[in-house]
């Protein structure tokens, strides 16, 4: 009986893990590499969840009624109607993400780079995934042009292309596609015949809230799949929820009845304690639309001063405009790196940021990247207090940069990158 194929481990849990060991271990390490947002939980959502406890029947596969409704109400205050006969719930977006490529079925265009899971979900699901690099500062979503030559090519070759993903806001970039590139990447989807998976899960933590991200089911809604959770707006990883929205057309209602049929033999039904906490917290009162505030302020002052410990080093990025992550290329640095360090390639700069300084960083190849570039994810997320009484005072921070926790960490950046490449990084203003 043949091998089955390999399936590396997740690079973002995997590299949180060595992290956490050497931690116990007592040496000095600061993740960088996972994407988890360290927040406490809403009060009350807890109490929500408290109260729901004894709900303990497995409920529709689709998800409970209250929170298909709540969903698609969240959906319509931007913009995106849906009927909630349309919305399908699961244990966190990832787990829906794999769930729609098995019910879609052939091959996937996905973002050069992207997250780590797109391409290995992929190839879980039997498929193979078919690289597409972004335009400069595009993130998360592929370079149209270059979508329609490989989806041409690959259909020639005997491939079989029928859904792109795609990411907006971006991880790993922190970058925001403009309206253009989603607009242009929804007509070549339907010109191609595409499906397109819009990962929306960062949607709501873009720091401008007066130039939102553009979803593309605003210019392709027969064929779009958006995707969202509480994971990343609320930090709510560990409770594992995550909402589908299905096109209203005939192949949508189509991909539905098979996206809730594959469901049916993997989870069931989402957790009903978890449901009626998300389907609150999808209603939007005004102490969770404030709470999201808060994060978004958040991680934009700390994810900019690390920029800005980056940038004085020598690195180059386009302009964070969401979330907590960095992409930062040390190109300019590559001779400085390969003559001092011996460092050539992204795989290298990740292992002697970790082995030399106890910094977890995730190389450009955990995104897809190929060749050798010098490029590094870092996440800021976990900078904001190992207890729940620090991040609330963190959240609550008119100056997050002033409490001495959180300025630690990103002196901490800027005394590593100092060190790396010789300039000349300056540690934060000391504040009265």
């Amino acid at each position: 009986m043949p091998e089955p194929a390999p399936i590396p481990m997740s690079a973002t849990l995997a590299a949180d893990e060595a992290l956490a060991r050497r931690r116990r271990a007592g040496e000095r390490v600061l993740s960088m590499a996972g994407g988890e947002i360290g927040l406490p939980v809403l009060p009350v959502l807890r109490e929500r969840l408290a109260a729901a406890a004894a709900e303990n029947a497995y409920g529709p596969v689709a998800g409970s009624p209250a929170l298909r409704t709540a969903v698609a109400g969240y959906w319509e205050r931007r913009g995106l109607a849906v009927d909630p006969g349309l919305v399908v719930a699961g244990p966190g977006s990832k787990s829906l993400l794999f769930a729609l490529l098995l019910a879609i079925g052939g091959d996937v265009v996905v973002p050069v780079p992207s997250w780590v899971s797109y391409a290995a979900q992929a190839r879980l699901a039997g498929a193979r995934p078919i690289p597409v690099p972004i335009r400069p500062g595009q993130g998360g979503v592929p370079d149209p042009d270059r979508l329609r030559e490989a989806v041409v090519d690959a259909r020639a070759a005997g491939q079989d292309p029928r859904v792109v993903v795609v990411t907006v806001p971006d991880n790993p970039t922190g970058t925001v596609a403009s309206a253009a590139t989603v607009r242009r990447l929804a007509d070549t989807a339907r010109e191609l015949d595409l499906v397109i998976v819009s990962d929306e899960i960062y949607g709501d933590l873009v720091y401008d809230s007066s130039e939102p991200a553009v979803s593309p089911a605003l210019h392709a809604p027969e064929r779009t799949v958006v995707t969202t959770g509480l994971t990343k707006n609320l930090a709510l990883g560990g409770w594992r929820t995550g909402v589908a929205r299905l096109p209203d057309s005939e192949p949508g209602r189509a991909l539905h009845t098979r996206l809730v049929a594959v469901a049916s033999q993997i989870w069931s039904s989402p957790p009903a304690p978890v449901q009626t906490a998300a389907a609150y917290a999808f209603g939007e009162p005004p102490e969770v639309t404030e709470r999201i505030a808060a994060s978004r302020r958040l991680h934009e002052k700390v994810v900019r001063a690390v920029a800005a410990h980056f940038a004085a080093a020598g690195a180059k990025a386009a302009p964070v405009a969401a979330t907590c992550y960095l992409y930062p290329d040390f190109e300019p640095l590559r001779e400085h790196l390969a003559q001092v360090h011996g460092v050539h390639d992204g795989d290298a700069l990740a292992g002697l940021f970790s082995e030399r300084y106890g910094v977890g960083v995730l190389p450009a190849s955990a995104f897809g990247e190929p060749g050798r570039p010098l490029r590094i994810r870092a996440a800021t997320s976990h900078f904001y207090g190992t207890t729940d009484e620090r991040r609330t005072a963190a959240l609550e921070a008119a100056d997050p940069l002033a409490l001495p926790w959180i300025r630690t960490a990103v002196d901490r950046v800027g005394e590593v990158l100092a060190d790396l490449t010789g300039a000349d990084v300056p540690a934060l203003v000391p504040h009265s």
